[in-house]
C-alpha cells in the first residue's frame, strides 16, 4: 500500500491510497479532512483517480476565461456533438436560474421523465455539478470522462485559431457527453456566464427560460442593464419559445430580441403570475395562474419570496415543454415543487440559535435577502459572518446589508479572489454601530459568531458560495458528531 501526499484545488483538498493496482480518494473540503475512501480502479490499463482528474481539470484555469463558442464547438466535434443528441430546456439569467433549474427537473422527475441537470458552481463536491434524477455523477464515471476528453482538449489548444478551451468549456463538453451516454429524456441546463458566449449556448433547446437580470459581472457582460441583457437574451434561438421574468429594460431587450428572431415570449407578471399565500420557517404556499393551467395551493421548501417567482418560471417553462412531448400531470407538479432542495439559499443549518446561510453574491442578491429577513424572520439580534470576493460592487453590498447587523464577523472566502477582512473591515466601521470582529479562518469566524449568539438571535453567513460551501460542512461536521 502507498499513500500519495495530500494536494489542493480550490480549497478542497485530497488524498489518495494505492493497494497494489486499486486506487482509492478521498476528498475534503477545508473543513472537513477525512471523509471516506472513494474506489477509483484502473481504467484501459492505465491507472487514473478522481484526485488527477480534478486536478487536471481545475489546472485548466491557469489559461484565463476568454469567451466564445468556437473552441467549444471544435472540441464537442471531436466527441461526435454530443449536444445534438439530447433535447434540451435552456435556463439563464442572473439570479434565480440555478433554482429554477432545480424546480423544473425535479416536476419532470416526478413525472416519471429520465432527467439531467447542469449547474455551477457546486457546493460539496465537483460532481454535483452533473445528475441524473438527483443523482450525481459518480467519481469513477467523471474519470472515464476525462480520459475520453483529455486529447481532444490538448487537439484544440494547438490550433492557433482556437487556443486553449477554458476550464468551463471543458466541464460543459464533460457534461454534454456524459448526457449524451446516458440518454436522459431531457437535460436543464444552465448557463455559466453571461449567455451569448457561453459555453452552454452551443444547444438548440425546446425551451428557453430566462430569470432576472441585474448588473454582474461587468468587466465581461457590460456595464449597464441593457448591455447584461443583450448578453443574457444571446441564447434565444430561432424556432425556439422564451418564458422570462426580466422587468424594466432587461425585459425591452429580451422582447426585441424574440420579435427580431421571431420566437415568442411570455412574461412573469402580464401572460403568468404567481400569488403568495402564505409562508414560515417551514416553506411557501402559493397560486400558480399560469398560461394554461391553475394549480392553486402550490407548495416549496425553499424561503424567500423570490423562489416563489423562481418556481412560477420554471412552471410556465413546463407547459411550454407540454406542448412538445414533456407533458407533467397535476400530480407531478405539486410533488415535484414540494420535493425540490437547493442548498445554500435561505437554508436553515440549525434552530436555537438560529443559523441561515445564504449565498447572495451580487447586489440583486442581497436586496432580496435583506427582504426575507424582514418578511420571514423573527429575531432578538442579527449576527452577521459576511464574506465577499473582490469585487467592484463591493461597496453597495456592504451598504445594503451591514446597517441589519448588530455584531459583525468578517471572514476570507477560500478563493484568491477573496476580499481581504482589512479592507472590509474600514468600510464596515463606516456603517455597523456594534462590534465588528474581523476573522480571516472561516471556522474561526463562525465558531466566534455562534459563542456571540444568544437563542433568540439570528447567525447569518452570507456572500460568496466558497464561504457558504466550507460553512455548510462545519454545520455537516456538528450533526455527524452528534449523531455518533
Amino acid at each position: 500500500m502507498s499513500l500519495k501526499s495530500t494536494g489542493s484545488t480550490r480549497g478542497r483538498f485530497f488524498c489518495v491510497v494505492k493497494v497494489g493496482a486499486i486506487v482509492f480518494c478521498s476528498q475534503s473540503t477545508s473543513t472537513q479532512k477525512n471523509r471516506p475512501l472513494v474506489l477509483l480502479g484502473c481504467i484501459g490499463g492505465v491507472k487514473l483517480n478522481y484526485e488527477e482528474a480534478l486536478a487536471w481539470i481545475h489546472g485548466i484555469a491557469r489559461f484565463g476565461m476568454n469567451q466564445g463558442l468556437e473552441r467549444i464547438e471544435k472540441l464537442l466535434g471531436f466527441l461526435g456533438n454530443p449536444h445534438k443528441k439530447v433535447k434540451f430546456l435552456h435556463i439563464g439569467g442572473t439570479n434565480g436560474k440555478g433554482s429554477t433549474a432545480a424546480f423544473a427537473a425535479s416536476v419532470l422527475e416526478a413525472a416519471g421523465y429520465k432527467v439531467g441537470l447542469y449547474t455551477s458552481p457546486y457546493l460539496e463536491q465537483f460532481t454535483n455539478r452533473m445528475a441524473i434524477n438527483g443523482q450525481d455523477i459518480a467519481p469513477g464515471r467523471l474519470v472515464e470522462l476525462v480520459k475520453e476528453i483529455k486529447p481532444y482538449v490538448a487537439e484544440v489548444a494547438a490550433d492557433p485559431l482556437c487556443g486553449h478551451s477554458t476550464e468551463f468549456e471543458v466541464v460543459t463538453a464533460l457534461a454534454l457527453t456524459y448526457f449524451a451516454q446516458e440518454a436522459p429524456d431531457i437535460v436543464v441546463l444552465e448557463v455559466g456566464l453571461g449567455g451569448r458566449l457561453d459555453a452552454t449556448n452551443v444547444v438548440d433547446p425546446l425551451v428557453t427560460a430566462i430569470s432576472t437580470i441585474s448588473l454582474e459581472h461587468t468587466q465581461v457582460l457590460g456595464d449597464t442593464i441593457e448591455e447584461v441583457a443583450r448578453e443574457k437574451a444571446g441564447i434565444i434561438k430561432e424556432g425556439g419559445v422564451v418564458v422570462t421574468q426580466a422587468q424594466g429594460a432587461a425585459l425591452e431587450v429580451i422582447g426585441a430580441a424574440c420579435r427580431q428572431k421571431n420566437v415568442p415570449l411570455f412574461r412573469l407578471g402580464t401572460d403568468f403570475r404567481a400569488e403568495k399565500i402564505s409562508s414560515d420557517l417551514k416553506g411557501q404556499t402559493f397560486d400558480y395562474l399560469g398560461l394554461q393551467h391553475r394549480y392553486p395551493h402550490l407548495q416549496i421548501g425553499l424561503l424567500g419570496s423570490y423562489q416563489i417567482k423562481n418556481a412560477a418560471l420554471a412552471l410556465a417553462a413546463l407547459e411550454l415543454l407540454a406542448k412538445k412531448g414533456f407533458p407533467c400531470p397535476e400530480e407531478a407538479i405539486y410533488q415535484g415543487l414540494q420535493r425540490t432542495y437547493w442548498p445554500g439559499r435561505l437554508e436553515i443549518m440549525q434552530r436555537e440559535p438560529m443559523v441561515v446561510v445564504d449565498g447572495a453574491h451580487n447586489m440583486e442578491a442581497f436586496q432580496s435577502l435583506k427582504a426575507a429577513l424582514q418578511d420571514d424572520f423573527s429575531y432578538r439580534r442579527l449576527i452577521l459572518v459576511l464574506g465577499l470576493l473582490d469585487d467592484k460592487a463591493r461597496e453597495d453590498i456592504l451598504g445594503e446589508i451591514l446597517p441589519l447587523a448588530n455584531v459583525l464577523v468578517l471572514t476570507e472566502p477560500g478563493s484568491p479572489r477573496a476580499a481581504k477582512v482589512d479592507v472590509l473591515e474600514k468600510s464596515a466601521r463606516k456603517m455597523v454601530n456594534g462590534p465588528i470582529y474581523a476573522r480571516a479562518d472561516i471556522p474561526e469566524a463562525v465558531q466566534l459568531a455562534l459563542s456571540c449568539a444568544g437563542p433568540e438571535d439570528l447567525v447569518l453567513i452570507a456572500g460568496s458560495l466558497y464561504l457558504i460551501s466550507d460553512a455548510r460542512q462545519i454545520f455537516k461536521k456538528i450533526y455527524s458528531k452528534d449523531e455518533a
